[in-house]
């Protein structure tokens, strides 16, 4: 048991110093430009991410449902690979091009915004949360790691549907 705590206190720092560090980073490079560079195809391949990441996230909660934890795991694992290729080609979208504004109007332009913010908000808690349900899990607490689950799920389902929904939404708006 000792084993497990050292592995969680051992991780901890790094997921907290990471959970901080990646909006700081993501905000900072927003104010980066690179020209030249025509990333104008990233979008569609980012929000295809974003649906993949759903459909995966749903497969792993399936998968350990059924008793299949090696495939619970190996689903997990590629989530969050997904998650790290998106946040990458999302970035460097921002720092290459200017910002797509909407131009939907009335109740679609509140919509819009509002899943706008969640989707940013939630993507910002999500990290710390996934890192720990993930430490959880690599540490052998099953119970523990099924508790944080519980939260975990919903909210990066969300963000990663989000994302898909944010991009249909402002599609008809790139140049």
């Amino acid at each position: 048991m000792s084993d497990t705590i050292d592995l969680e206190k051992k991780y901890k720092p790094l997921i907290v110093s990471v959970s901080i560090a990646v909006p700081l980073v993501v905000a900072l490079l927003f104010r980066v430009r690179i020209e030249g560079w025509d990333t104008a195809g990233l979008p569609p391949v980012y929000a295809t991410i974003n649906a993949l990441t759903a459909v995966l996230l749903i497969a792993a909660v399936a998968s350990i449902k059924a008793g299949k934890r090696s495939l619970h795991e190996r689903l997990i694992k590629l989530c969050i690979l997904l998650s790290a290729a998106f946040l990458v080609m999302y970035v460097l979208r921002h720092m290459t091009s200017d910002p797509t504004p909407y131009g939907g109007t009335g109740i679609n332009r509140y919509f819009y915004y509002f899943v706008l913010v969640t989707h940013i908000a939630l993507s910002v808690i999500i990290i710390p949360l996934v890192l720990f349900t993930y430490v959880k899990a690599w540490s052998g607490k099953f119970d523990q790691h099924k508790k944080w689950a519980r939260i975990t799920f919903p909210v990066w389902l969300y963000v990663a549907v989000t994302g898909v929904v944010v991009y249909l939404m402002i599609f008809p708006y790139y140049q």
